[in-house]
């Protein structure tokens, strides 16, 4: 099963990163609210960055190497999305 690092634009301007199985179904849950506690109230919310990854422990390595990342840099991956697109 693959495993998916997202970053999500919420509507403060601030990034949000995770990790699913199943980006559509995780995206809905944080827009009804339910998903993680930071984005709650944060919306609207949009999709900028997603990367596959080959199981969970390599999607949460990843994630904490994208948080660790400072802003420009998490933008820099944000824009090559973009422009594979």
């Amino acid at each position: 099963m693959a495993w998916f690092v997202y970053i999500l634009k919420c509507g403060d301007d601030t990034l949000y990163t995770g990790i699913t199985t199943d980006i559509p179904r995780r995206l809905s849950v944080h827009e009804s609210g339910k998903g993680a506690k930071y984005t709650k109230g944060r919306g609207p919310l949009a999709l900028v960055y997603q990367e596959e990854c080959s199981n969970r422990s390599m999607a949460s390595k990843r994630e904490i190497e994208i948080k660790a990342l400072p802003r420009s840099d998490k933008e820099i991956l944000i824009n090559a999305e973009l422009l594979s697109l």
